[in-house]
């Protein structure tokens, strides 16, 4: 006989649903169900979770902003917030793997060890122990951003992005880091169009031509990597494909620098170059950032001119450069969702990132794909 609460979920189960792992189960017979009921009744309620998650909005209750934007008019765009994915953070926090390690915020919020290093700006030179940690954290990290810029796409939306980025990063046994950094409620950062930085994942269907930045960040092992790419959703307008690869040529003006010796500074002044020369902006608000066992530590690394970053590389360091490109002005401001950085004219943005090492002659990429140990521009990567 069928479990009768494994029928009516099945009945329940919206179109396209893969089952989520869970399925009807069969008793022999009426004393069999009787006998097991007590241990079988325990997987309704995550299935019953599962279907409640993967049931989609109505496309208008989709459309109704997040709470903290009731009478908010202050858009410099034209996106507009939709509402967020049905799965929470406790809801995901719950499902992870108890194998899975987590870095001290994902209960509280609070990056405890990282707010008490903050009274340490040593830059700190890792040991081979720690870079082999290091390299393969960000190897997990390459493996998810290189899936979930492969769902990105025409009617996708930024929410599937995200369920994508959490499933691969669990299934390679990571912790995504994003997830309630500061109380971030999701596993990545997908900023699209005029959104700089930090956008949350939401329901809206991504349009032709829109420009989305997929930002991953994986916790494993004990340390942390992170990588972000910008993607083209089909046919954009050319002042789109100029933003996007003046924001790789960026990146790539600040690795040049990488070496012993050369000051954090000045990785600034070689990435403004690149961007007024396209008749870009380079966003001051934020930087990259040493990176390893916190998620963010020093160096500070400004990627504009005049900056006042100090330190010198040396081997052993470990950072990010991650310049944020603008079509216009470099001014920001950020949603009442106290995260969503957005340019202040409402203009495109676009961003590139990698994780870097010193070596004794230059860097390593520690977040490269297995065929590429040097950026190379081609648009069709990002096309989508």
């Amino acid at each position: 006989m069928a479990c009768p609460q494994c029928v009516k979920l099945k009945q329940k189960e919206p179109a396209g649903f893969d089952g989520g792992g869970f399925g009807v189960v069969y008793f022999c017979t009426q004393d069999c169900f009787k006998a097991n009921w007590s241990a079988h009744k325990k997987s309704h309620k995550p299935w019953a979770a599962a279907i409640d998650v993967a049931t989609p909005l109505d496309p208008e209750e989709a459309k109704r902003p997040p709470d903290c934007f009731r009478g908010y008019s202050d858009y410099t765009g034209d996106l507009r917030p939709w509402a967020y994915p049905k799965d929470d953070t406790a809801a995901r926090l719950r499902r992870l793997p108890a194998s899975i390690a987590r870095p001290d915020y994902s209960q509280t919020g609070q990056p405890r060890s990282e707010q008490m290093e903050k009274r340490n700006r040593a830059i700190r030179v890792y040991s081979a122990k720690d870079i082999a940690g290091i390299r393969e954290v960000c190897k997990i990290g390459r493996k998810v951003l290189d899936a979930a810029g492969r769902a990105v796409g025409l009617g996708v939306t930024t929410a599937e992005v995200d369920r994508v980025t959490y499933e691969t990063t669990v299934e390679h046994g990571g912790y995504p880091s994003p997830l309630n950094y500061y109380d971030f409620p999701c596993s990545v950062c997908t900023s699209v169009n005029e959104v700089i930085c930090h956008g949350i994942p939401d329901l809206r269907p991504l349009e032709e031509g829109d420009v989305v930045n997929v930002d991953v960040s994986v916790y494993y092992g004990g340390y942390h990597g992170d990588l972000n790419e910008t993607f083209i959703v089909g046919k954009g307008a050319d002042e789109d494909y100029r933003l996007i690869e003046t924001a790789f040529k960026c990146l790539m003006a600040g690795a040049n620098l990488i070496r012993p010796g050369t000051m954090y500074r000045d990785v600034g002044g070689a990435v403004e170059r690149v961007a007024k020369a396209a008749n870009c902006s380079v966003v001051r608000t934020y930087c990259g950032h040493g990176i390893g066992e916190l998620f963010h530590t020093a160096p500070n690394i400004p990627h504009y001119t005049k900056n006042k970053a100090t330190g010198i590389m040396k081997p052993g360091h470990i950072f990010t450069i991650e310049p944020m490109i603008n079509l216009g002005v470099w001014r920001d401001r950020t949603w009442p969702d106290q995260w969503t950085a957005v340019t202040a004219d409402g203009k495109k943005s676009a961003q590139f990132e990698h994780t870097f090492l010193v070596t004794d002659d230059g860097y390593e990429i520690l977040t490269m794909r297995d065929d590429e140990p040097k950026m190379v521009w081609d648009i069709a990567k990002q096309q989508r």
